[in-house]
């Protein structure tokens, strides 16, 4: 029995040296490889394709000879499948899937030393408990990624169906009733297409029942999470779809009589562009969000230039468009300031005030994020369950 423990401790001690040393970050940047490749959110990586005037890849191909290829995914889920396949360099992971990532050792450490516009990424962001993880037990947390943008998941409506009475709770897509059009939302309403959904409907619930004891939409004991999925059973019989391809949202809102849903800043500015009558706010309950970190392939083909591209993500410009056009909130403060396509408000119209209200997305864990102790309904019951509720059961 000794000797086979002692046998056990040897193979978790290389095993742990191993992973520590795969996991060493890089420590200088060399000549680029000619490509880089990203597993990317719809509309994160623009090169002008869709609007001329929304171009960042371009520049960064032109000026370092990296070739940028770009990989669109709906959900967290289908981020973290592609990164399993390996043939990735980079991927802009919201909190839902950054820690999977990295409990998963399909992301490598990044050396922030190598990035020299990091001390301009707002300071609530730089070591965020979604992208840094002390992997190494020495202490001291590394950094998986450079953050890019974040922002609310928004309550998003038709003008036309609400008139001058704007929602201002998730109740007009979560309980059955009658809008101001006069017609009920059954068969009007659109959910979200992935299992950190449950998260909205936890953080609906924490404000209107608070007998639930709820504080964190991520951390849900076993009673906490049976209402939210009941709550989700329950939004089923009204749901028309659930969406997760934002360009099929945008349809439905358009053609297909869909008048209110959790949304993306992103379909709401193009819907708006194109003279839909549509808005968006955020209820009274908050919101849930996304804090977005590009991070690097544990064994990226192409490494230089993935470096190139995290420090290019940071640029001035870049960040200040891609709030424009996505409705999101640059990670660099200094991109609100005199970006012509964001504007002067652009920034605090899309939400920068609001970072303290947001519940961002984190992947759920036993370990309860509100010091519960190991009570917490883990990520895989959330994904299995929720494909049931999908499938009406």
């Amino acid at each position: 029995m000794k000797k086979t423990f002692l046998f056990i401790l040897l193979v978790v001690l290389l095993s742990a040296s191993v992973v520590s040393a795969q996991e060493a970050p890089m420590t200088a940047v060399g000549e680029g490889e000619g490509a880089v490749s990203i597993v990317a959110w719809a509309g994160y990586i623009e090169r002008g394709e869709t609007d001329p005037a929304y171009d960042w890849v371009t520049d960064f191909e032109a000026a370092t000879g990296c070739m940028v290829s770009v990989q669109v995914a709906a959900t967290s889920d289908e981020m973290v499948a592609l990164m399993n396949e390996g043939n990735f360099d980079l991927v802009t992971a919201s909190g839902d899937a950054s820690l999977r990532l990295i409990a998963g050792e399909r992301v490598q450490p990044i050396n922030t030393d190598l990035i020299p516009s990091w001390n301009t990424v707002d300071e609530r962001l730089q070591s965020a408990p979604w992208h840094t993880v002390d992997t190494d037990g020495d202490g001291t947390a590394e950094h998986y990624g450079v953050p890019y943008q974040w922002g609310a998941n928004v309550l998003a409506y038709n003008t036309e169906a609400f008139g001058d009475q704007a929602p201002t709770s998730w109740s007009v897509v979560f309980e059955e009733t009658t809008l101001p059009d006069g017609r009920s939302n059954s068969g009007r309403v659109q959910a979200y297409d992935g299992p950190i959904y449950i998260a909205d409907a936890a953080l609906y619930l924490m404000a209107n029942n608070p007998e639930l004891g709820i504080t964190d939409p991520y951390s849900l004991d076993e009673t906490q999470y049976q209402a939210a999925l009941g709550l989700l059973r329950q939004q089923r019989e009204l749901v028309a779809r659930y969406w997760h391809d934002a360009f099929i949202q945008i349809d439905d809102f358009t053609n297909e009589g869909i008048v209110a849903s959790s949304s993306w800043p992103f379909q709401v500015n193009l819907l708006v562009a194109a003279g839909a009558p549509i808005a968006s706010v955020i209820p009274v309950e908050g919101a849930t969000g996304w804090a977005d970190t590009t991070m690097m392939h544990s064994d990226a083909e192409h490494p230089n230039c993935a470096y190139m591209w995290l420090e290019h993500s940071l640029n001035l410009n870049l960040q200040g468009d891609l709030a424009a056009w996505f409705g999101s909130v640059p990670s660099v403060p200094a991109a609100c300031e005199g970006n012509e396509l964001l504007g002067e408000t652009g920034c605090t119209v899309n939400g920068f005030e609001n970072f303290d209200q947001i519940y961002f997305w984190r992947t759920p864990t036993t370990t309860c994020g509100d010091g519960r102790g190991d009570i917490c309904v883990p990520y895989r019951r959330w994904a299995t369950d929720y494909v049931a509720i999908l499938g009406g059961r």
